[in-house]
């Protein structure tokens, strides 16, 4: 199984840890700095062969109870995503029984997001992060998987060690790493009787590093806390799965450098151009009736089965992506932009952002951004809000990006578990010209939809087109939030 990797910022320092040092900014001084180490190299999703990604959403409009949850499957570790199945369906019960009362909390969140830790032939390893807001403020978790390719078994991260009493001798170990971090840590609070070492992984060097979930060990500000335990200490701690994990994730690193290209000065980037369907222009809204249907979270796994109902049918459609999912999945990117779909951006883990941080927002429009331009070459000029929910914070951003933000008019209702044949019937029953219609590729009745929505109405004299399509000439501008094609002042619908 080829892989690349790629750094993730969970660690404390903005750097991208390759083994036991990093090149200093400036090519002309030969300074290394030390890497982070409880830093995780993580694995880019998009070079693991046999990866799709499988979400599990609730609510679909502003005000409610917020669910997105996003995990990997890959055809080759059926145990592993049997075991992320069940307990990202645990999470989400437990949610709903903490979030049960919709005034206790405004707005209550589960977002649950993922990140390959290792994937070889020997191991992979997936980290789930766990985002929940309750009101107050987030409170953040992770949890780390592993799957032993020999053995074909999944286990949590305790399974990378040889029993009970390297458990507890790790515990020791992590208690002492925290001598050093003053008095907020509890570290009496770090045994081996609890959930404490449910995230585990290893650093590029082989180190393992263990982390704690906010508020686990110590005051809720101090936020993420994890120690690198250096790998002649934890190496006698590992089962003879850890040995192998341990021994792929440093022979990964190894390879990166070997096959990274010498440092150069990068000239200056060029210009990307702007998304557009490459079919764009074809039909004229003003004279026929016009309908965008749009789709939100993908890519999943019935992506594809839609493009290829979208290309028999010559229709189009504006897909909304997950940046955590277009990032694991380019090549479908890639398919929607040749046949002449519209790509835009969903955000990057699908977080309520009108009650995020300006930074917070930027990070999330940018990363995604960063995914779409790196799969089609193009830059996104739209965003649908997560849920529908906008801030002036978030309108602010999306104006810097040059995005306009996009809501709907036409809700599929499709996140309700509704049969196919009830999804059809309330698109077409409330169709219009110039309707922006929200869909969900990540639905399997979604999909089973489409064909008869596509038949019942274009035999009403429908064309589909791409939701920019629907403004013409006097196109759409960053900022403003559109909800439908009639949103441009003194147009008239057609009839």
């Amino acid at each position: 199984m080829h892989k690349k990797r790629f750094s993730s910022g969970i660690a404390l320092l903005a750097l991208s840890a390759t083994g036991c040092g990093l090149a200093a900014a400036s090519p002309e001084r030969n300074v290394v700095v030390p890497a982070e180490p409880t830093m995780i190299d993580f694995v880019d999703p998009a070079s693991v062969a046999g990866l799709s990604t499988r979400t599990l959403t609730e609510g679909r409009t502003t005000g409610g109870r917020y669910v997105h949850i996003s995990y990997p499957e890959l055809k080759a570790a059926p145990a592993l995503n049997e075991a992320l199945r069940v307990q990202t369906e645990r999470q989400w019960r437990e949610f709903q029984g903490r979030a049960k009362d919709p005034h206790a909390y405004p707005r209550p969140e589960l977002n649950v997001e993922w990140q390959l830790a290792a994937a070889s032939p020997q191991a992979i390893a997936v980290r789930l992060r766990t985002g929940m807001f309750l009101g107050a403020s987030w409170g953040n978790s992770t949890r780390t998987y592993w799957f032993d390719p020999r053995e074909g078994k999944a286990v949590e991260s305790t399974g990378l060690l040889d029993g009970k009493e390297a458990l507890n001798r790790l515990a020791e170990l992590v208690r002492g790493q925290f001598k050093t971090r003053g008095s907020q840590v509890e570290r009496d609070g770090v045994t081996a009787r609890g959930d404490e070492f449910d995230s585990m992984a290893f650093n590029p060097a082989g180190d393992l590093v263990v982390e704690f979930d906010d508020c686990q060990i110590g005051p809720c500000p101090l936020g993420r806390l994890a120690v690198a335990i250096p790998e002649r200490q934890v190496r006698p701690l590992l089962s003879g799965f850890g040995r192998r994990a341990q021994d792929s994730v440093k022979e990964q690193a190894q390879d990166s450098v070997k096959e990274r290209a010498p440092y150069h000065i990068p000239e200056a980037p060029t210009s990307i151009p702007q998304a557009v369907s490459n079919r764009a222009g074809s039909v004229d809204c003003a004279k026929t009736k016009c309908v965008a249907l749009t789709f939100d979270d993908g890519p999943g796994p019935y992506t594809a089965r839609l493009l290829d109902v979208l290309r028999n049918a010559q229709a189009r459609a504006t897909f909304f992506t997950v940046g955590v999912n277009a990032a694991a999945q380019p090549d479908l990117l890639r398919r929607m932009s040749a046949e002449g779909h519209l790509i835009g951006n969903n955000s990057w883990a699908h977080k309520d952002l009108s009650k995020q941080a300006t930074s917070k927002i930027a990070d999330s429009l940018g990363r995604t951004r960063d995914a779409i331009e790196a799969a089609i070459g193009q830059k996104p000029t739209l965003m649908r809000p997560p849920y529908g929910a906008v801030s002036q914070e978030l309108r602010d951003i999306a104006a810097q990006e040059g995005m306009s933000l996009v809501n709907w008019d036409v809700d599929a209702r499709d996140q309700l578990e509704e049969k196919a044949r009830d999804i059809v019937d309330l698109v077409v029953r409330q169709a219009h010209p110039g309707a922006i219609i929200l869909m969900h590729d990540i639905h399997r009745e979604s999909v089973d939809a489409v064909p008869d929505i596509l038949a019942r109405l274009r035999g009403k004299g429908y064309s589909f087109v791409t939701v920019p399509e629907l403004y013409g000439s006097a196109g759409m501008q960053a900022g403003r939030l559109y909800r439908s094609g009639d949103d441009l002042p003194g147009k008239q619908p057609l009839t």
